[in-house]
């Protein structure tokens, strides 16, 4: 049984550390060019190869990532 995954990222209160991006190991995560409230470049998923790992949710010192698994058929 395979699972895909997404991410919710609360852009707002993103401060684009890019912890996240360097522990994903599917490069599904980049930094918007586009800038939140705060001026921040946010983190955004940027590819469909999300497994729904979780690390990025992880690692985010900031908490606010948010994973979902889907399991595919």
């Amino acid at each position: 049984m395979a699972y895909k995954g997404a991410i919710d990222i609360d852009i707002q209160h993103c401060k684009g550390c890019g912890v996240c991006v360097a522990n994903c190991p599917t490069s599904s995560i980049s930094l918007s060019k586009s800038v939140n409230g705060k001026g921040y470049n946010y983190a955004e998923m940027s590819a469909d190869k999300c497994v729904g790992c979780g690390a990025c949710g992880i690692v985010c010192p900031d908490s606010v990532i948010t994973v979902y698994r889907i399991k595919t058929e």
